[in-house]
């Protein structure tokens, strides 16, 4: 695979099985605390080719100004180089607000398609403007069979490439199966050597879905426990750095995309973009493998962080939304 500019570093892709997407890169941008536009554009000079918005995160409009400033700099020679995935909010969870949503999000990008359209979360809240934290009365039951429905006619608009879903666990995917006539391609969920999502992943692979992790490097303590990140923290992933003459990011890193998974990395920093993509020329160890296979399993993020502490669930139960399976 060739490379774009004299800069930028060359990253492998993963055809997706559903939809009618270009390859997936490997290594994915993240914009989830709301993006500079020039770091979006520092990404992308270094290599990176999939840029990861939301309609939750307000950073829609940056990776559009970033794009079009990329393509105007010569950094790109088009939007057809870039890989975008955007994501349909919990409010927005309801048949007849899915594709008003995704033209919403289009017209923030200034684009005319996106690569890849997600379910942001398997909760469904009563529409209105995006609130964090929710208030727990406002969550609903999640319409599978009609909000999928609404994400396939999507994809035959042509608005979005391909569709997906991120944060569901397999009884989640169960349900969409069931009424899906396009599979999703993609299930996009917290992965990392702490959380390692042993059960869904061969689940996903199963039935032919990608998987693509965020929180590559252990994320934001979401449990607000104050326990900080179990990833960079780690002894076990530390010492191998150590042997390898690699970051502790790197090691995280190499072993996802050594899973058959891309990720989406969070940092605005060039060096350490830089140095995230410096992955793919070495390998782990079998005994590298093995130890990272015994690190003890934790999830940081879970539905319950996207409801405020006060009030009470009334229409929903919140095991319904629950992501967190072993």
């Amino acid at each position: 695979m060739g490379s774009v500019g004299n800069t930028a570093a060359a990253v492998p892709e993963v055809a997706l099985r559903f939809g009618n997407a270009r390859p997936i890169p490997a290594v994915g941008m993240g914009t989830a605390v709301s993006a500079p536009m020039n770091a979006v554009l520092a990404a992308i000079e270094v290599g990176f080719r999939h840029l990861d918005t939301a309609a939750m995160y307000g950073s829609e409009r940056s990776v559009g100004e970033a794009v079009a400033e990329a393509v105007r700099r010569g950094l790109l020679e088009s939007r057809e180089e870039v890989f975008v995935t955007s994501k349909l909010w919990c409010t927005q969870c309801h048949p007849d607000l899915v594709v008003p949503s995704l033209r919403e999000t289009l017209k923030n990008l200034q684009m005319e398609y996106l690569d890849l359209y997600l379910i942001h979360w398997p909760v469904c809240m009563k529409p209105g403007p995006i609130a964090f934290p929710a208030k727990k009365e406002d969550a609903v039951p999640f319409a599978f069979e009609g909000v999928w429905r609404a994400m396939e006619e999507c994809q035959r608009l042509g608005l979005a490439k391909a569709i997906g879903v991120s944060n569901f666990t397999t009884n989640h995917l169960d349900r969409i199966l069931a009424v899906a006539t396009i599979p999703p391609a993609v299930n996009q969920v917290e992965l990392n050597p702490v959380w390692q999502q042993r059960k869904l992943r061969a689940y996903c692979a199963d039935k032919g879905i990608h998987v693509v992790a965020y929180s590559p490097l252990g994320g934001q303590d979401w449990s607000r426990t104050g326990e900080g990140n179990g990833v960079l923290g780690s002894q076990v992933l530390a010492e191998i750095a150590q042997r390898r003459g690699k970051t502790i990011a790197q090691v995280s890193l190499r072993w996802i995309y050594e899973q058959g998974v891309t990720w989406i990395v969070k940092s605005f920093n060039k060096e350490r973009l830089k140095q995230n993509l410096d992955i793919f020329d070495w390998k782990l160890t079998e005994e590298d493998r093995l130890k990272i296979s015994q690190i003890p399993q934790k999830k940081y993020v879970t539905a319950a962080v996207l409801f405020s502490t006060e009030g009470e669930f009334t229409s929903v139960d919140l095991a319904d939304m629950d992501i967190v399976e072993e």
